[in-house]
């Protein structure tokens, strides 16, 4: 089955910049995520697709590879050895700002580039996401986190060689990585620098490519560990896990792996900063009378007195109650906003209490807001 085009997948044109191509996998990488479709192999295989789509969209050398020569452009067997499109194996690796360089002397548009080609360089950073449920995102937890990360091969030991052999310096641009060019124009003859296209600026070269990782001397591989998660989190944002994203180039360290938190709703508890709110209903004869009720917390259930004659909307707070804060210091509270429910399907016998109930607390201290309302219609009329 012919793979569909990446950009197709995470549904953005050619033309979407890095900050929409982002935003368009993490839309859908949420919509597709497994741990949201369990046991769904089509969410799985979408997912998977998300992941390779953006793997190769949100790195600029893999994208413009891919811009050129399509899905064969980032296939690791496209141009094997030396004759490939592998800038390590002397093939293509010809950049179109390199050729406007040459035009113009690099007067324009001109991109800085290191001036050692074996200088250690830091991996980039990666992303993945994780879903918590309420509680998890309040008390703290530990998650198991799979990921798509890019490691240094442990076959060539990083050199992209094959075992027994190693890298020699390009003999194009001398190990420098640029070569000089000379270009007659109108105005005379400019001389420019670009990125040597024998070993794409890397100043090495590779005659027999590793079996493992087809001279990139980097695999990419699917990793799973396991990342504690602060007390307090909150949803939308991003723990950072040190050293654990992709490996870095010549000796250069891992970059950082960004794990963007997702908190499912609760079905009681809303968390407004570091307090939590709720909604308790209470029958006519509690709100009236006062009563011991048992309240839901993320401690579990605690006692609370309700006094005699509280209102719908009335709101108590327990002290103390509420989510950690994510830098240590303190901790919420738990507001509880008080509903009375009316009871419905009355027998005869109970219509007939209320209405004697009705008759005997007509008296406006038993109602207050029920009497100055009304007169303020009376005064409203007299006014008038």
């Amino acid at each position: 089955m012919d793979k569909r085009d990446y950009y197709e997948v995470l549904g953005v044109s050619k033309s979407a910049s890095d900050d929409e191509i982002k935003k368009a996998y993490r839309k859908l990488a949420k919509e597709y995520h497994p741990d949201l479709h369990p046991g769904d192999k089509n969410a799985e295989e979408k997912f998977k697709e998300l992941n390779e789509a953006y793997e190769v969209l949100s790195d600029k050398d893999k994208k413009a590879r891919y811009d050129q020569f399509g899905h064969a452009g980032v296939d690791p067997n496209f141009g094997g050895g030396a004759g490939g499109a592998d800038p390590f194996g002397g093939g293509f690796g010809v950049d179109i700002g390199d050729i406007f360089d040459s035009f113009f002397g690099g007067g324009f548009g001109t991109r800085s580039r290191s001036q050692n080609p074996n200088v250690p360089r830091r991996g980039t950073d990666t992303e993945a996401s994780i879903y918590l449920s309420f509680e998890e995102a309040a008390k703290g937890c530990k998650k198991s986190i799979s990921y798509r990360q890019v490691e240094s091969c442990s076959a060539c030991g990083g050199s992209g060689a094959e075992k027994g052999t190693a890298p020699k310096t390009c003999p194009q641009c001398g190990g420098s990585g640029q070569v000089r060019i000379n270009q007659r124009t109108p105005f005379g003859v400019v001389q420019s620098t670009r990125t040597c296209d024998r070993c794409g600026g890397r100043g090495k070269v590779i005659e027999t490519p590793c079996h493992e990782c087809h001279g990139k001397g980097q695999v990419t591989r699917q990793k799973t560990i396991e990342v504690t998660v602060p007390a307090g989190i909150d949803n939308d944002e991003i723990l950072n896990v040190s050293g654990m994203g992709n490996a870095g180039v010549n000796g250069g360290g891992y970059g950082d792996l960004h794990v963007y938190v997702n908190v499912r709703p609760h079905p009681i508890f809303e968390r407004r900063g570091n307090d939590v709110w709720c909604e308790m209903p209470l029958t006519f004869t509690q709100a009236a009378l006062g009563a011991e009720v048992i309240v839901p917390t993320l401690d579990g259930k605690v006692s609370y007195k309700v006094h005699e004659g509280t209102q719908p909307g009335d709101i108590f707070k327990l002290a103390k109650k509420g989510i950690p804060s994510l830098r240590g210091k303190g901790r919420g509270d738990q507001y509880v906003k008080v509903t009375v429910e009316v009871p419905k399907n009355l027998s005869q016998k109970q219509k007939d209490l209320l209405k004697d109930f009705e008759t005997s607390a007509t008296d406006s201290k038993n109602y207050q807001n029920r009497s100055s309302f009304f007169k303020k219609i009376r005064d409203m009329f007299e006014d008038n």
